[in-house]
């Protein structure tokens, strides 16, 4: 299936302006704090937003964003008796955190971080195996989400697919994704993973709030 067409609007970065690809979006943001940018379907969307503030964008769903009364009866609500994960990094590679957190009370199980020249992808299948692994050892069983599909299949893959490089700086990280690996290949889970439904639910519960 071919990928879905996106354009970038960075209001705050190296550069600014409506940019074409991502790979264009990350250059201009990577390294500089509190980078202001988001995606949108159509760039007559993101013209029309580059024109505006990030505060009438920064957190809030658009109109392409929304479903229909029957996709939303189809997803249904989520489980309440669950945990839920997430991750949260400044940069790519950057400084990234994660942590787990009760979906019923929003009480935060753990949180593990920051770690230096990490990547979101890294910290959110850390995530996983964190909670599944303190699950294992608690005897919990109840369901676990993600908003990560790439997470959760890295999960179910037992290997991660990562492409960040290693450095003396995130060496810690990397001793991490090992140990993970390894756990995963030795044990066995009764959780069910399941996706997150941002769109019909909102944020994960586990979510940082630094969109």
């Amino acid at each position: 299936m071919a990928t879905k067409k996106k354009y970038y609007v960075v209001w705050e970065g190296k550069t600014c302006g409506v940019m074409d690809t991502w790979d264009e979006c990350k250059n201009a943001i990577h390294g500089f704090k509190d980078a202001k940018y988001k995606s949108f379907k159509t760039r007559e969307l993101a013209e029309k937003a580059f024109r505006e503030s990030y505060d009438n964008y920064k957190g809030k769903k658009l109109p392409e964003d929304e479903l229909s009364k029957e996709q939303l009866k189809r997803i249904g609500q989520p489980i309440k008796n669950s945990i839920c994960v997430d991750a949260a990094c400044s940069g790519n590679p950057g400084t990234m955190e994660y942590q787990g957190v009760e979906v019923s009370t929003g009480e935060v199980i753990f949180k593990k971080g920051p770690y230096q020249q990490a990547n979101n992808n890294v910290g959110e299948f850390l995530a996983l195996v964190h909670a599944l692994a303190l699950a294992k050892k608690n005897g919990d069983k109840r369901p676990v989400y993600s908003d990560s599909a790439t997470a959760i299949s890295w999960i179910q893959n037992k290997q991660h697919k990562s492409n960040l490089k290693q450095t003396e700086e995130n060496r810690q990280i990397f001793t991490m994704l090992d140990r993970a690996v390894i756990w995963l290949n030795n044990h066995t889970f009764e959780n069910k993973l399941l996706k997150w439904e941002t769109k019909a639910w909102g944020e994960i519960p586990a979510d940082f709030g630094r969109k």
